[in-house]
């Protein structure tokens, strides 16, 4: 089962099992927003959409300064 994070140019999020959750807690780094009206999540220039293995290892492909941020 993949896992999701968003990722702008100086943070990235946490790792959650499900995008509805990522995307829920992207506006907590400044990655994008819900759309009230139409419910759709709306990116911010230069996010990117990460996609992961259901692994403990996920997380060690990134470099250590990226987590920090």
């Amino acid at each position: 089962m993949p896992q999701y994070r968003f990722v702008t140019p100086h943070r990235t999020g946490k790792w959650y099992p499900q995008l509805q959750i990522a995307q829920r807690y992207a506006c907590d780094i400044g990655a994008g927003f819900m759309d009230e009206r139409t419910g759709r999540f709306i990116a911010y220039v230069d996010t990117r959409l990460e996609i992961g293995a259901d692994s403990p290892c996920a997380n060690e492909a990134w470099p250590k300064e990226a987590e920090a941020a």
